[in-house]
């Protein structure tokens, strides 16, 4: 959690907010006053106009915490010289603009203004004693874009540190009448700060009115990702950063829950799965692309038939020797061949996607930008082969899995009917009538069953043949 230094000409607006608290308590009357939660107990503040002018954004807001690396120069100032016009400027700019994509208005945005100015302010802002907007950032930018002078707003008291003042803006925004949510990654950024605080996992689920299993899948997908932009590094410095994952948040939950589901039986095919599944995300497949690639995707490797082979591994493919623990006389396994071969092709992947990002351009000439995005198109090729197979094998396995499995399904209500004739029977409430017509309908339904069966070949399995010649003795006997 970053602290900052006052803003300039910080005491001398701190008395104009003193004068005008002491002006709202003199002149009688009902006051407005606004409530926040703070260390889990109402406080009430009162609310007063102050211009729009003194007010400044606040640096440390969790709305755009994942924004700000969209430009990587602008973040530094930012970091150094948070209220400096420059900075302040970019945080304007990183308020009104769509959270996954800093270089586009959000629409949500737009509404929040249109609202503001047909309507005016319902709701008021909150500030520190020094003017730094706490909640209501993304409102006081509409107000300036607006060019309204003045701002309600309610004061937090003199003695808030840095760390009251995020918790009551954490507070105040998730609660359900919250007017716009935080952005995805955002969110992952409040949870990881609030754990560095020293909260236990269930009470941060509390918070964010989850479960705690959804909390530790959260902490799972965050450190996954700064794992793949720490991995994207390249030799110029660029990185991905948190807002290029800011869409992935479904893609993200499947593979955490997949990866999961096959780690409990087998370590190794789940990382070459999560690999696959991660650079398949990178290279923007849709999540309905990206389910083909599953443990039977890795199992038959479908990938290495279509990657070129400019793209294959180039690990050496012995194992790698085991890693022994100093001092305790034990060796950690080292990853399998096939790990190994997945994140190398992982991890190109993802320095040329950081090549090729629209804040990647420095330290980059058009030729090496040529090259990586050629790599890039190779692998998406690749990939989109991949899973064409790996659906149409999918396809094919389920057209051959459906008729047993509905089969099963109509084994089920029968043996459910047979439970349901019982108790009919035991109170005299069976319509004998009725049930004799849909044993007549089971009837016909067997005997087209027994018809289509039949028709495999001259070498059936024992259900097959019980059902052939029950049929075929009904036939005789009628």
């Amino acid at each position: 959690m970053q602290e900052f230094p006052p803003p300039p000409r910080a005491e001398e607006f701190s008395e104009l907010i003193k004068k005008r608290l002491e002006e709202a308590r003199a002149s009688g009357g009902t006051r407005e006053t606004v409530s926040v939660d703070w260390n889990g107990q109402p406080l009430h503040v009162e609310v007063i106009d102050l211009p729009v002018s003194g007010l400044y954004f606040n640096p440390g807001t969790h709305r755009i915490r994942a924004q700000k690396s969209h430009e990587p120069q602008k973040e530094k100032v930012l970091d150094s010289e948070p209220w400096s016009t420059e900075s302040q400027s970019y945080l304007h700019h990183l308020l009104q603009a769509d959270p996954a994509d800093p270089r586009r208005r959000d629409p949500d945005f737009d509404k929040l203004r249109d609202s503001l100015q047909q309507f005016g302010q319902n709701d008021p802002g909150l500030v520190t004693h020094y003017g730094i907007v706490v909640n209501g950032n993304t409102r006081m930018a509409a107000l300036r874009e607006l060019g309204e002078q003045s701002m309600r707003v309610g004061v937090l008291p003199e003695s808030f540190t840095w760390r009251d003042i995020n918790a009551v803006e954490l507070a105040l925004q998730l609660r359900k009448d919250h007017r716009r949510d935080y952005s995805y990654i955002n969110r992952l950024l409040a949870m990881e700060e609030q754990a560095s605080l020293g909260r236990t996992p269930e009470a941060i689920a509390r918070e964010f009115r989850i479960r705690p299993a959804t909390y530790h899948q959260e902490r799972w997908i965050l450190s996954t990702i700064r794992e793949l932009i720490e991995r994207s590094k390249t030799a110029a410095g660029v990185t991905l950063r948190l807002v290029d994952f800011e869409g992935d948040q479904e893609k993200l939950k499947e593979l955490h829950r997949l990866y999961e589901k096959v780690a409990a039986t087998d370590r190794d095919r789940a990382e070459v799965l999560k690999e696959t599944r991660l650079a398949a995300i990178l290279l923007g497949f849709a999540k309905t692309d990206i389910r083909y690639i599953d443990d039977v995707f890795v199992e038959k490797d479908y990938l290495t038939a279509a990657l070129p082979s400019g793209l294959t591994a180039t690990a050496d493919s012995a194992a790698p020797a085991a890693t022994a623990v100093p001092g305790l006389g034990v060796a950690v396994p080292a990853p399998s061949t096939p790990v190994l071969a997945a994140r190398e092709l992982n991890d190109r992947i993802l320095r040329a996607k950081a090549a090729t990002a629209p804040a990647g351009g420095e330290g980059f000439t058009d030729a090496s930008r040529s090259e990586a995005q050629q790599l890039v198109d190779e692998a998406k090729a690749a990939f989109d082969n991949a899973i064409e197979v790996a659906g149409r094998d999918a396809r094919v396995r389920k057209r051959k899995q459906l008729a047993p499995a509905r089969l099963a399904d109509a084994c089920a209500v029968i043996d459910q009917c047979v439970t349901d004739l019982v108790q009919a029977r035991a109170t005299r409430t069976l319509d004998e009538e009725a049930f004799d017509e849909a044993v007549l309908k089971l009837k016909g339904s067997l005997t087209k069953l027994a018809q289509q069966a039949a028709r495999g070949g001259s070498h059936h399995g024992d259900g097959v043949t019980w059902l052939a010649e029950a049929v075929a003795l009904e036939t005789a006997d009628d």
